[in-house]
């Protein structure tokens, strides 16, 4: 099969992202229409949303939904119908505790949101994608490189890897792939005092090989390659400034 220029072009496709009213989600969003693409953005806050819908082009759209609710999200998807390329990077602050810390039932709440509103998500969206389509989901390079207080982000991020690798076969010829960022400059790390917040930042960009902290519009160009790159499933692709390798 020939490859044309139409295949790394998001020019007309539409992206839905869910998540895409702030942070990574909203800055794949903001690169995703500067290509072309006619963007929809799902969030379960409707302010945020409209928020974010005024920060992007006249063509683009939102939604709001509950992405916990396997109801919510199927209704979604009837509403949105067909599409090209589904990106989830939706998720709330982390919660950094020790497990003699932490109370089982909020652990398992963050599941509800980043891992199974991902496997809702993926389901209700794969028969509706276009021939050429792919998904792209999230997760994170703390599972390969935990510290004390990050089972949970740590146990989220190992089950989105395999869930990626086993939906890339089992969806196929649908793409499907993972963004692995490091320490990005969300509001993921809203949780947190600011100044500590800032120590933190200050920490980890000194300690990465690329010398500063990774920005979610950086990262955003990530997820536009893995929508745009036909010969490309399975993957995870870290985005971290080099912070696995020190």
């Amino acid at each position: 099969m020939e490859t044309s220029n139409s295949d790394f072009s998001l020019k007309g496709k539409k992206v839905v992202i869910l998540g895409g009213s702030s942070g990574l989600g909203l800055a794949t969003a903001q690169a995703a229409a500067a290509e072309g693409a006619n963007v929809v953005i799902v969030s379960s806050n409707a302010a945020r949303v409209q928020n974010a819908v005024a920060q992007l082009p006249g063509n683009a759209f939102g939604m709001q939904a509950d992405l916990s609710d396997e109801s919510s999200i199927q209704r979604l998807f009837e509403e949105i119908g067909t599409l090209d390329h589904l990106v989830f990077t939706a998720g709330e602050s982390l919660l950094l505790s020790k497990i003699a810390d932490t109370e089982v039932a909020m652990a398992r709440a963050f599941f509800d949101l980043r891992y199974w509103g991902a496997f809702m998500a993926v389901k209700y969206a794969a028969p509706r994608i276009n021939a050429g389509g792919s998904i792209v989901l999230t997760g994170g390079i703390v599972s390969a490189r935990p510290n004390a207080g990050w089972s949970i982000g740590a146990s989220i991020c190992a089950a989105m890897d395999g869930f990626t690798r086993a939906m890339a076969v089992e969806l196929a010829p649908v793409r499907v792939n993972l963004v692995s960022p490091g320490v990005i400059r969300t509001n993921l790390w809203s949780s947190m005092a600011e100044t500590e917040r800032d120590a933190f930042y200050d920490q980890v960009a000194e300690a990465l090989p690329v010398r500063h902290l990774g920005e979610a519009e950086q990262v955003a160009q990530t997820y536009l390659y893995l929508m745009k790159q036909p010969f490309v499933t399975g993957q995870i692709l870290v985005t971290d400034g080099g912070a696995v390798l020190v």
